[in-house]
């Protein structure tokens, strides 16, 4: 009876046991559909809220080309970066094997989805990406590649969950609103091909020069895989991956049961180069062989913004002045500027200094029909000479060490530390004491160094870094007389001292506008980079390297106007291959600005053995300055840098030292308030200190612990005939910031005679 009991006992709580999991089971079961529901509920509220501001798509836009268009500041179409004349092919036309072989390749299921969209191609494409932990598969249908390329950007700064539901949106209504066979038909001629081609037809008119029908199955093939990226699969430049690419669209072809084995093995093995025409350039207009440098520029900007100028359909507003520009291409190509003969190179560049917008650019003389060619305004191969000086030393000078222009400098016999290279100015001799606004107008190189030594490399390089131009901190003492820079950088350093202080950095575009109605301006209000006081300092002392200095071939009577000039000798290893050079420049340059204008001029040759600048040649750089800076100065109001209140002028007597006020006679000269000579109004109490201020915290360092690298290699000290002298080895010093002897040494350590030529004296 009891063992009875105990079984019926044992069942109920086994049937309440069963009972109880059951519930809470369907609990979990409840809890988990209502989870899911609201998830989906969420998925389609964020969905419509994303898709509500989703841009309107017309047949126009899916028909049109891919390429952007670029237009001047008020408004004006400038040009297309596509090809002037896109060759259109219509559905019928289109052949089977082209759509055969672009379906497989892009999307095998593209006639069998009717959303627009592909969920197993989505979810594939994130279990992919999600096993190799990066973006390595799309998963966009061709109807969605279409929508991108039409109204959306292509940068991956843009590949937002917004903008991928708004791209599955308009794929879905564009699914709807048309044909697959219209939907192909708009891709194939809307996609990027390389060198300027939009769309397949084009594409084939370029590289084989016969309609897409006329292809065979292989050149069909490399057609077809292109757009994936016409640039990597160029088979001009890189034939090996456009045959990789080739044969992964015959290999999909043959999945997708399009061709047999036999084509494909066929196809697979021929040449890449079969039928291929040799490489060509598209006839360009007038305009874009005088833009072309520009237009490069404009293209590295957009690319640098996360922005793909080929695909993205953009509305690009660019900082040019046609005429501008076109008057500098004349003047260098017409021969109204001389030159020493036709191989004689240039790189120029103009800057508005209130706001960065680079007007014009140069990229040479005698430029070939080539797009996208050799700009060599912003080549950084090529040492400034003498025009770094303001940069690099006396404008550190004012800024950090409150140095006057009637600062007394000794021009007199000097070794770069640590070594027995001695230095000399461009004329072979010493002028023995001066003032820095005599060394910096007569461009002498001893004075230069010095100057350099006494502020610190490393405080200097900060301080040109922030006037866009590089300069190693650990650069050899050598670099004040020559730093590697481009036109673009001079021009935007100088900018700084035409702006009292204010630094823009150079750029050729100022707004970016994407088909779905986003706008990105670029334009910024400028950093503050040096005081009021460096600035008007500088701009004081190079108004008289044109008046009385070393640049008075760039005099223009009555403008005011400031600039600096500098000048590249021969290494000792270039004048051994060509000992007739030994007498005449390698480089010449002349960066000069109003308040208006700021333009910076390299002028040389591209190969040593093209030849040398000799005659007229040597002034080149500032007579193109001249023409230029009249031209452009002709409708602008003719202004004077106001001095700030940071600064007092008096008459000094010359060459006193320390200076003393002049009673008569003297030479006008400037002084940092708080920091002038006995005599001189010297108030610091009477301006802003906040009109003084940088953005910057190397102002604070100490003078006294600043170490800087002296490295100096043997072939930049040169003798009293300006060759150089020769020597094994270079030596590496360091030395205190504020030590006039320069008496520390260490070890040598070796340089490249090559790079000699980036410091060589400057002859002015």
């Amino acid at each position: 009876m009891a063992d009875k009991n105990i079984r019926r006992e044992s069942r109920r709580d086994y049937h309440l046991r069963r009972s109880n999991q059951g519930h809470i089971f369907g609990k979990i079961i409840k809890w988990f559909l209502l989870i899911v529901l609201l998830v989906v509920v969420s998925g389609i509220g964020l969905f419509a809220f994303y898709v509500k501001d989703a841009p309107n798509i017309s047949q126009d836009q899916l028909q049109s080309g891919g390429t952007s268009s670029l237009y001047t500041n008020n408004g004006k179409f400038l040009l297309s970066l596509g090809s002037e004349k896109r060759i259109y092919v219509k559905n019928k036309d289109i052949p089977q094997q082209l759509k055969d072989a672009v379906v497989s390749v892009e999307d095998k299921r593209f006639y069998n989805d009717k959303l627009g969209v592909d969920p197993i191609r989505i979810v594939g494409s994130m279990l992919t990406n999600a096993q190799s932990n990066s973006i390595a598969a799309g998963g966009s249908t061709i109807t969605q590649q279409l929508v991108k390329l039409t109204v959306f950007s292509t940068a991956a700064s843009q590949r937002t969950l917004k903008r991928k539901a708004q791209e599955a949106w308009l794929a879905m209504k564009v699914q709807h609103e048309f044909s697959k066979d219209q939907i192909l038909e708009f891709y194939i001629n809307k996609v990027f091909m390389n060198y300027g081609n939009y769309g397949m037809e084009t594409a084939a008119n370029y590289y084989y020069n016969k309609p897409l029908k006329n292809l065979d199955l292989a050149q069909t093939a490399l057609i077809a895989g292109m757009p994936n990226a016409p640039v990597a699969y160029d088979p001009y430049l890189y034939p090996q991956k456009a045959k990789y690419r080739r044969n992964i669209v015959l290999k999909t072809m043959l999945q997708n049961n399009k061709i047999t084995k036999a084509q494909y093995s066929q196809a697979a093995n021929e040449p890449i180069n079969r039928g291929l025409k040799p490489r060509r350039t598209q006839n360009e207009s007038k305009i874009r062989k005088i833009d072309d440098p520009y237009v490069k520029e404009v293209i590295s900007e957009v690319k640098s913004k996360g922005f793909d100028p080929y695909n993205n359909n953009l509305k690009i507003t660019v900082n040019i002045d046609q005429r501008a520009q076109n008057k500098l291409y004349e003047l260098a190509n017409n021969g109204s500027v001389p030159f020493t003969n036709n191989k004689m190179q240039i790189g120029a560049t103009v800057v508005d200094p209130t706001n960065g917008h680079v007007v014009a650019i140069l990229g040479g003389r005698h430029l070939p029909s080539v797009q996208l060619g050799l700009d060599r305004a912003v080549q950084t191969g090529r040492s400034t000479g003498s025009s770094i000086k303001p940069v690099l030393d006396y404008g550190p000078a004012i800024q950090y060490l409150n140095w006057s222009t009637a600062k007394m400098i000794d021009d007199s016999k000097y070794v770069y530390p640590g070594t027995n290279i001695q230095l000399y100015d461009w004329d072979n001799k010493y002028d023995g004491m001066m003032t820095m606004r005599k060394a910096l107008e007569q461009s002498r190189n001893v004075p230069a160094v010095k100057t350099l030594a006494e502020v610190g490399v490393k405080r200097a390089s900060a301080f040109a870094r922030r006037m866009g131009v590089n300069v190693s901190p650990k650069s050899g003492l050598s670099v004040a007389i020559g730093a590697n820079a481009s036109s673009l950088q001079m021009t935007g350093a100088y900018s700084a001292f035409a702006t009292m202080g204010i630094y823009h950095k150079p750029q050729f575009v100022s707004k970016i506008e994407t088909p779905d109605g986003l706008t990105r301006n670029y334009d910024s209000n400028g950093v503050r980079v040096m005081k009021k006081s460096t600035a008007y300092m500088i701009t004081d002392m190079l108004k008289g390297v044109i008046k009385r200095g070393s640049g008075t071939s760039a005099k223009i009577a009555d403008l005011y106007q400031a600039g600096k000039t500098g000048t590249v000798k021969y290494s000792d290893e270039d004048l051994a291959k060509y000992p007739s050079y030994n007498s005449t420049p390698k480089d010449s340059w002349f960066v000069g600005y109003t308040r208006s204008y700021v333009m910076g001029v390299w002028t040389g040759y591209d190969n040593l053995k093209d030849g040398t600048i000799a005659g007229i040649g040597q002034q080149s750089a500032q007579l193109i300055y001249k023409s230029m800076m009249t031209y452009l100065m002709r409708n602008k109001p003719n202004l004077n840098w106001e001095q700030p209140k940071s600064v007092v002028r008096a008459k000094i007597v010359n060459n006193s030292n320390p200076p003393q006020v002049a009673s008569s006679g003297g030479t006008w000269q400037l002084f940092v308030r708080g920091h002038a000579t006995a005599g001189v109004g010297n108030s610091a109490a009477s301006y802003d200190e906040d009109d003084e201020e940088t953005d910057t915290n190397s102002s604070t360092d100490n003078d006294n612990t600043n170490t800087v690298n002296t490295t100096v290699s043997r072939s930049s000290a040169r003798s009293d005939n300006g060759s150089v002298h020769q020597s094994n080895n270079s030596e590496k010093v360091s030395s205190s910031s504020s030590s006039k002897a320069q008496s520390s040494s260490s070890s040598a350590q070796s340089q490249k005679s090559s790079q000699s030529s980036d410091h060589d004296s400057d002859k002015e």
